[in-house]
């Protein structure tokens, strides 16, 4: 007769060990005994919690080397940015840049606007005649990233931001990410040139989008920055609308 836990063949152990959290497989399952230690390194079993929690796709399989932080990282994928649709006002936003008549935040589609593409997306921050732009800086180990991850895993980070203009201005829109150190140094930076609109535009809302690979080791905090202005200095907000702001770090989607 079965005299414990520890008879179990380790397929079995494997399917019941798959059940927990991560948190507890690492924490104490792995400190029970040898064999349960051995297990919770197992490929297989870090395979089958994807499977478990939809992570798992079946033409991923050669890609993934590290079955484990492959699963780590899916489970931490969220936008970074806080309050990127203007929900909370400016909560969670340092204002850099507030000129002109400042920034203000108007409801979709605002004047002589356009939807957003996500129905889910209700509110955007507009920009004035004098230079306007906002940041948030994400420290990476408070949203779970511990550095030996960042620096031995290097996982994708993917920006993304949305802006559009409105039809009867000129408007310059701009955005700049930068990963830092500890001590903030640039490690590496996404400044594409300011985006023009003339007026008359259609004023439809467009994803702009960028991601970091093989970026240096060291990266602790992303600093995101965007923003812009009207081109014509007219009195009120009629400069670049932006909103739907994004930052998520995971797996690699070769």
């Amino acid at each position: 007769a079965m005299a414990s836990i520890a008879d179990l063949p380790e397929d079995v152990l494997v399917e019941l060990l798959s059940l927990l959290p991560a948190r507890e497989l690492l924490r104490a399952c792995s400190l029970v005994c040898t064999q349960w230690r051995d297990v919770v390194e197992l490929a297989t079993l870090w395979k089958r919690k994807c499977q478990r929690e939809g992570f798992h796709a079946q033409n991923l399989d050669r890609s993934i080397s590290d079955w484990k932080i492959f699963y780590m990282l899916c489970s931490l994928k969220r936008n970074l940015v806080k309050n990127p649709c203007a929900e909370e006002s400016f909560r969670h936003w340092k204002l850099d840049n507030n000129e002109g008549d400042r920034w203000r935040i108007e409801e979709l589609p605002g004047p002589l606007g356009r939807e957003m593409p996500d129905p889910k997306v209700h509110k955007y921050f507009v920009t004035s005649f004098g230079l306007c732009l906002k940041s948030q800086l994400i420290t990476l180990k408070n949203e779970g990233y511990w550095n030996e991850l960042m620096d031995e895993k290097r996982p994708e980070i993917v920006i993304k931001d949305w802006y559009a203009a409105r039809f009867d201005c000129g408007c310059r829109y701009e955005i700049t990410v930068r990963l830092l150190s500890e001590d903030y140094i640039v490690l590496e930076e996404f400044h594409p040139e300011p985006v023009i609109i003339e007026q008359w535009s259609d004023a439809m809302w467009r994803e702009i989008s960028h991601t970091f690979h093989n970026y240096p080791a060291g990266v602790r905090y992303i600093w995101f920055q965007h923003g812009g202005q009207d081109t014509q200095f007219w009195a009120g907000w009629y400069g670049i609308r932006v909103t739907n702001s994004s930052i998520t770090v995971g797996p690699w989607t070769l």
